[in-house]
């Protein structure tokens, strides 16, 4: 392992007004997001979209520091023959790719998950990294309802999350470690916090039993939010607030990154919630962001799957990767937005 190395990839991946685009979603979840906007999901239309994402230059050159990618699209074409890695790495940006292969019920454990995908995942890293990939993803997923998370929930997918993690940097490639906390049902802010305190401790725990080096990978948590279905939900700065103290308290500061996941929060609310923790300033890590729909669906929607709205999905994709890298420096303000709008 060379330490130094993925170093330099992790606090690439996370340079000040930086972040990365979250472009793994399976070939059922993109069905899902083409379903909606009314268009074909085929392996073509998928490229095309993705190859629409990666050549807006503005949105790519200055905003995003990495994409993840899943495995068809590492292994596509660009319509005029280009790699699509190359296309992102010509625009100085990284190409990551997503390894995990998504969960299955875990044994035991009614309503809940566990990850899969450690079985030849050595293999499957060095051939990614021959296709150029730099660093790598693995989503575990918490569920937060009533008697769950369990403690073998937990402690099963941190433990496969550092086992991952630790297999990355052995293969050269920096490890994006994703416990993700889910908002879906109606807790509030302290339950999230209180759940999400107790994932990040555990993982760091594993991940030291697993000799992971902290200084070579990039934390990608949920933030302490309030549930999609809570009757009251927390408003920006307390999210900002309890969020900032959550990390102080769970995570070391050799990590040289943490890059949020939006989780279903709106674009606008992903973005203001970064910015209110940067804003609180004086963080030993960076905080940025790796979003999927937040940056993707102003850009699905205006694209709609016709070649005549690709300018328009491009400069719907470059205002939101803008308003996502001031908001890493914590420049946000509101009235940009509008502005925009």
């Amino acid at each position: 392992m060379n330490l130094a190395e993925l170093n330099k990839v992790a606090s690439a991946m996370v340079a000040p007004g930086r972040g990365i685009l979250a472009a793994d979603e399976s070939s059922g979840t993109i069905k899902k997001r083409f379903d909606a906007i009314g268009t074909e999901c085929t392996e073509d239309s998928r490229r095309d979209y993705r190859e629409m994402l990666f050549r807006s230059n503005d949105a790519m050159s200055k905003c995003i520091s990495g994409v993840i990618l899943y495995d068809e699209t590492i292994r596509q074409k660009a319509k005029d023959g280009t790699p699509l890695v190359k296309l992102i790495e010509k625009s100085g940006s990284i190409p990551g790719i997503k390894v995990d292969k998504g969960v299955q019920p875990l044994p035991n454990c009614p309503g809940e998950v566990v990850t899969e995908g450690l079985d030849g995942l050595g293999k499957r890293l060095d051939e990614y990294r021959e296709m150029g990939a730099k660093f790598a993803k693995w989503r575990a997923v918490i569920d937060i309802g009533a008697g769950i998370p369990t403690y073998t929930c937990i402690r099963t997918n941190t433990h496969a999350l550092a086992r991952y993690a630790a297999l990355c940097q052995e293969h050269g490639i920096v490890p994006i470690v994703e416990p993700e906390v889910l908002m879906d049902g109606d807790h509030g802010i302290d339950r999230c916090y209180e759940v999400t305190e107790f994932v990040l401790k555990e993982q760091f725990q594993e991940l030291y039993y697993q000799r992971v080096a902290l200084e070579g990978m990039v934390l990608k948590p949920n933030m302490a939010i309030s549930g999609k279905k809570a009757g009251k939900r927390a408003g920006i700065e307390e999210v900002a607030e309890k969020t900032v103290k959550l990390l102080k308290a769970c995570v070391p500061g050799a990590v040289p990154g943490i890059a949020f996941l939006s989780g279903g929060q709106s674009d606008e609310e992903a973005t203001a919630h970064l910015d209110a923790m940067n804003k609180i300033g004086n963080l030993p890590w960076a905080l940025t962001f790796s979003y999927g729909r937040a940056l993707q669906a102003a850009p699905q929607k205006a694209w709609s799957g016709k070649a005549e709205n690709v300018a328009a999905a491009q400069r719907a994709f470059s205002h939101r990767a803008m308003m996502n890298s001031l908001a890493a420096k914590g420049q946000w303000k509101q009235d940009l937005e509008k502005k925009a709008a």
